[in-house]
């Protein structure tokens, strides 16, 4: 579909296509890493490699980012990861932030529901916002890194052969077809992935029969931004309805029509504006002036490939998996696979990781998509009963509900959260602790006080290893300080934080002192006695122990970068 020129403020820019240096038909550069899908996912895979100073090519059959509002709902954990890419404060600025939402039935509110926010937070639990606006901003960052990020617009892939050193892909821009060598190629070129196809994989799982119309309408109202959802409301009797707001006063609507009903029908813009006019009527504001702005569909499903990588290509985002939005997965989840995949190759082309450390993605992405699945499921078949039994389980709870909070939680959307790889090929043997994250987890968030811009525990994340140093008077080990200073002489990006109690905060290249002001980091970490945690790149606690001298910290930090081989 061509893209509008404007959508309120928006402005779409058509980028020209650019044919590279070609020598006989074939592109006279080879690439580390080429991208297929410069969407979203894309992006940050991207964005992710050049964190490392890995240059890519991204492969974009349009000329302009996407039309329609399309995944809108970002998490905290997404925005954890744009401000590593260097596109958060874009995303918090045009974003509206929101931290929960209400379920009703019919017009009778039945649960008001909060999504996990706290003092210690330095981030919402999710913003909302267009994925026109998100795909922008990513355009943005990644023209800051020019010299290692070149998106091809109007480029198609048509084809692609792996060899031993790597791949032949083959592309056309415009009417010219040609020949292209990478090293790597991540394929991030969504539900209907060409790679996917041309490799002969298909993605199993369940796939649901409730069908959806997406409709954008800017609308002028001053309801505040929350999640709201309703059964069997009086605009769409016995299915379901869920209302979104987004910036430049544009709402997101999805309604339920019946499994047997014609889908193009469904969509024709006259049947939807009689459709939105209801609604809008029912919740007290059909008087106020409002136009439809996009329209599409839909159909839940959680399905996902076998595996996700397939020799020199891996999957990712909807290439890779396909998750219903209820609880707001999919685009999340795209983003966790590009900054999971990012490090790990990038460790690889930069020849301190191994093979182990690629088959790892696999590793923790599909236990994530599991993860993912059966929560997505849960709220699927809530929305979208499969069965004549589960509609008569839902109406059951939905009545009871009314008189009877506890059994309204049935109705709770589930909301996307961190995922804890614990059962990682990635984590260390660890001491047990009173408080914090295990191995396979994510930091915990806490204010701290450091040099720079260092505010709160995510500040701490970067392109490198992380050791983290609870110590109440900024005391290292001598022997500790010595293996220490000795790892960050070598390849690995590494560095060192110490979080004290007491001292001023300072910092060089590779050492720095976090004030950790009235202990509160160490009491979320279990760490008030003293405790150390060895972070991946992503974030993610590798292992943690109680004292400097732990041989299983000496013996991590040993094999830093390396994962199990057994």
């Amino acid at each position: 579909m061509q893209a509008p020129e404007r959508i309120g403020p928006f402005v779409y820019q058509h980028h020209p296509v650019q044919l590279p240096a070609l020598i006989d038909g074939h592109d006279a550069q080879r690439h580390r890493v080429a991208i297929a899908g410069g969407g979203p996912v894309g992006l940050a895979a991207a964005l992710s490699l050049a964190a490392w100073g890995i240059p890519s090519v991204v492969l974009e059959a349009d000329t302009t980012v996407c039309d329609g509002s399309r995944a809108i709902c970002i998490s905290r954990r997404s925005l954890e990861i744009l401000q590593q890419l260097g596109a958060l404060e874009a995303h918090l600025a045009k974003g509206l932030p929101w931290q929960g939402g209400r379920t009703f039935h019919g017009t009778e509110e039945i649960l008001h529901f909060t999504m996990p926010d706290d003092e210690n937070q330095k981030l919402p639990p999710m913003i909302n916002i267009q994925q026109y606006w998100i795909e922008q901003f990513l355009v943005d960052a990644a023209q800051r890194h020019a010299d290692l990020i070149e998106i091809r617009w109007g480029t198609e892939l048509t084809g692609f052969e792996q060899r031993d050193d790597g791949l032949r892909l083959r592309a056309r821009a415009g009417a010219t077809d040609y020949l292209l060598d990478a090293d790597w190629m991540i394929a991030c070129d969504g539900g209907q992935s060409f790679v996917r196809k041309s490799l002969g994989l298909k993605l199993e799982g369940t796939a649901f029969d409730g069908k959806y119309v997406i409709v954008d309408i800017e609308l002028p109202s001053p309801y505040p931004t929350e999640r709201r959802a309703w059964f069997d409301p009086p605009s769409n009797p016995g299915s379901t309805v869920l209302m979104h707001k987004q910036p430049d006063d544009l709402w997101r609507v999805d309604y339920q029509i019946p499994d047997d009903a014609d889908l193009d029908e469904a969509m024709k813009p006259e049947n939807v504006a009689a459709f939105v006019q209801r609604h809008l009527d029912m919740i007290g504001e059909g008087r106020l002036p409002w136009r439809i702005v996009w329209i599409s569909a839909y159909r839940a499903g959680a399905m996902t490939l076998e595996r996700y990588r397939h020799g020199r290509i891996f999957f990712a985002g909807n290439a890779a998996h396909a998750m219903p939005i209820f609880g707001v997965r999919g685009l999340n989840s795209g983003f966790d696979d590009a900054y999971n995949l990012g490090w790990k190759l990038a460790a690889v082309l930069r020849g301190w990781g191994d093979e182990a450390l690629l088959a790892s993605y696999d590793d923790e992405r599909l236990h994530a998509f599991r993860m993912n699945a059966a929560s997505a499921i849960q709220s699927t078949e809530f929305m979208a009963p499969p069965s004549r039994g589960f509609s008569l389980m839902r109406e059951a709870a939905i009545t009871l509900a009314h008189h009877h909070p506890a059994i309204a939680e049935l109705a709770n959307p589930r909301q996307t959260s961190v995922i804890t790889y614990d059962r990682s090929p990635l984590n260390m043997s660890s001491d047990p602790l009173t408080a914090g994250p295990v191995p396979g987890a994510a930091l915990a968030e806490c204010p701290v006080h450091g040099p720079g811009e260092i505010a709160h525990v995510t500040d701490l994340m970067g392109p490198y290893w992380s050791v983290l140093v609870f110590s109440a008077a900024a005391w290292l080990d001598p022997q500790l300080d010595a293996l220490l200073r000795e790892r960050e002489k070598e390849a690995v990006p590494f560095r060192t934080f110490v979080l004290a109690g007491t001292g001023r905060p300072a910092g060089d290249a590779h050492r720095v002192l976090v004030l950790d002001e009235g202990s509160r980091a160490a009491r979320i970490y279990g760490a008030e006695g003293g405790a150390i945690y060895l972070v991946r790149p992503d974030g993610h606690v590798a292992g943690r122990w109680l004292r400097q001298d732990a041989p299983g910290l000496r013996a991590a930090l040993a094999r830093l970068a390396r994962p199990r081989q057994d």
